[in-house]
């Protein structure tokens, strides 16, 4: 049976107890520290010079710098990207205290044996299920995005109690908080980015456009139809599952669902995601990733030009430049 955690679970001096360092000001980053904040958790801000360092300024803190920051923190929240945290984790480890929490909000260099952890540190992650910026406007708006708890090392006996604070300060316990595992969180984030939410929804985005511009159709039609309808059944899914898509979708559509879908994601496709995912569970893909960021990244860049050079990128750009609600001004994060 599944763990879920709720905001009675909480014993909130365990947060209003703790200092917390936060590491880097980015998405998730900036989320956290203000949530935490607002929370009535003492909060250090860790960062380097350069445009998040304005914008926390702006944001009424005083940061520091990353070594200065974990000083004395009871709890380290290292919110920087995944491949920047081992150099980081090396500056910084001659100034954390002895028994300061390390926190993660994603399980790859942890999960991966990239870091070096001494054995007297409780190891722990918070990882919500939303992006910074939606994590930062729910908690505004009195609610939560949900997020995943687990513990690694539990030096002090009581690590889920701080995790769990700490996932109550950024809002996490308002929406449920579920009780996994670094390797549950990590193999699953990896594989869901690369088989369905990045890798197989873009790659079927483009196979679509294609197949139907080679057959004579014309772009913009094709654009609509692959990749700007795609946002209306994606609501429909995150907001009621099958269930409200089939609802509301024409009976036409369900039965071409229905039959032609499995054709499409065939037996081949099911095996070719067990493979990714086997890839991802050996550690292949990530000793991959570390080994390409570390030559200089040339065959990512490659990659992402080539990606970003598809006709439906122009294509894209010429018709939503007519759809003004697009436009409009992003909604306040603070």
């Amino acid at each position: 049976m599944t763990d879920f955690y709720w905001e009675a679970d909480v014993n909130p001096k365990n947060l209003e107890n703790m200092t917390i360092a936060v590491l880097g000001y980015g998405s998730q980053g900036r989320a956290h520290a203000l949530n935490l904040r607002d929370s009535g958790a003492t909060v250090q801000l860790g960062l380097r010079r350069g445009a998040s360092w304005d914008m926390a300024v702006a944001d009424r803190w005083q940061p520091t710098r990353m070594e200065s920051a974990v000083v004395g923190a009871d709890l380290v929240a290292f919110l920087v990207p995944d491949l920047a945290q081992p150099e980081l984790f090396h500056e910084i480890k001659p100034h954390l205290h002895p028994k300061a929490t390390l926190l993660f909000a994603h399980g790859f260099n942890v999960h991966f044996g990239f870091l070096d952890l001494p054995p007297t540190h409780d190891v722990v992650m918070v990882a919500p299920k939303g992006p910074g910026h939606l994590v930062r406007r729910q908690y505004t708006q009195g609610c939560g995005v949900p997020c995943l708890a687990a513990v690694h090392q539990d030096t002090s006996g009581c690590a889920f109690e701080s995790t769990l604070a700490y996932a109550h300060g950024i809002g996490g316990t308002r929406a449920g908080v579920v009780k996994t595992t670094f390797a549950e969180e990590t193999n699953t984030d990896l594989f869901g980015e690369q088989a369905v939410l990045c890798g197989g929804a873009t790659e079927l985005v483009l196979a679509g456009f294609e197949t139907l511009v080679d057959a004579g159709y014309k772009p913009e039609v094709a654009y609509f139809e692959c990749l700007h309808e795609l946002k209306l059944i994606v609501d429909l899914l995150y907001e009621g599952g099958l269930e409200k898509m089939h609802r509301y979708i024409s009976d036409t559509a369900k039965y071409g669902d229905l039959t032609r879908g499995p054709r499409i994601v065939d037996r081949e496709v099911r095996d070719r995601m067990k493979a990714v995912l086997k890839e991802i569970e050996s550690g292949e893909f990530a000793r991959e990733w570390r080994d390409e960021y570390a030559a200089g990244g040339k065959n990512y860049r490659q990659l992402l030009d080539a990606d970003l050079d598809h006709r439906i990128e122009d294509v894209g750009k010429t018709l939503r430049s007519h759809m003004n609600w697009l436009n409009e001004p992003a909604e306040a994060n603070a």
